[in-house]
């Protein structure tokens, strides 16, 4: 455990710095980090640096570039980029999974829905999804058994999304009988916090995944893929190599979820698109 540096002490980025790191983000996770984000990166993680103890950024480069947990990298990539999920986040995706999508499965008499939460982050997609499911199995004659699977870089984030607890602010956006029927508060009430009941955390499975791996679990064949809001910080070649694997992961007639900005245009995909960024693979 490193002593902390006092916070008198300038540490300061140099531009051959700042590109030895730009150039690694890139080659390992897809990431473009442009030069307008130097002075923004390097007032950030400054005080980072004196909180852990290293006293240089060369110093600090080398660790990052020497971490297997990618932690690091990790954090510093959360540090210049916008990290927003809510629950229900995009809800028109959750609305037409609900009423096109899981009718349609009951109809076709499929035995499991796959599902794959793949920039999951804290967990509040995964979960809407199980709820969504949830609602679904509650009104339908027919239910529908399912499995749900969250990843993300982090193992910090898939902390939270393990613990499932969250500060009630955080659910502001969950309809108000959802919120009677998911979660429970906390009995001490100087904190206010919320958390997800068993039975819908237990349907959840976090694991870690980075998207700029070459392999990716193709044998899956999920019914249902979520990759939101993270192909927006990915040049366009890496952007079609990550929606091609996803694609690769899906069954035909199963479905891919992008965020509200992102695209596919210009991709040879088998993918028809069905509602606004929500894609249906068709061989």
């Amino acid at each position: 455990m490193r002593t902390p540096i006092d916070p008198m002490i300038n540490i300061q980025m140099n531009m051959s710095e700042f590109n030895k790191l730009s150039k690694f983000i890139y080659a390992h996770y897809g990431i473009n980090l442009p030069i307008a984000k130097k002075v923004l990166l390097e007032s950030r993680l400054q005080k980072h640096l004196r909180k852990i103890g290293i006293p240089s950024f060369k110093k600090y480069i080398e660790q990052v570039c020497n971490d297997q947990e990618h932690e690091e990298v990790v954090y510093m990539i959360n540090l210049v980029s916008t990290n927003k999920t809510d629950f229900f986040r995009e809800k028109s995706h959750f609305d037409y999974m609900r009423s096109i999508i899981l009718p349609q499965a009951v109809i076709e008499k499929e035995r499991e829905i796959k599902i794959w939460s793949a920039a999951s982050s804290s967990g509040e997609e995964a979960y809407t999804l199980a709820m969504t499911m949830e609602e679904f199995n509650l009104q339908s004659e027919h239910k529908l058994h399912y499995s749900i699977i969250g990843s993300d870089i982090s193992t910090d984030v898939l902390k939270t999304g393990q613990m499932a607890i969250y500060d009630e602010s955080r659910i502001s956006t969950v309809p108000i009988d959802l919120k009677r029927k998911y979660f429970l508060r906390s009995k001490d009430k100087s904190h206010s916090k919320v958390r997800l009941i068993k039975s819908i955390r237990d349907k959840v499975k976090f694991s870690r995944f980075n998207l700029m791996d070459e392999r990716y679990p193709t044998h899956e064949s999920f019914d249902i893929i979520f990759c939101r809001n993270v192909l927006i910080y990915f040049d366009k070649e890496t952007q079609e190599k990550v929606v091609t694997k996803l694609t690769q992961c899906l069954k035909t007639g199963g479905y891919l979820f992008l965020g509200h900005s992102e695209s596919i245009m210009g991709m040879d995909l088998p993918l028809v698109q069905k509602i606004h960024t929500g894609y249906l693979k068709t061989r």
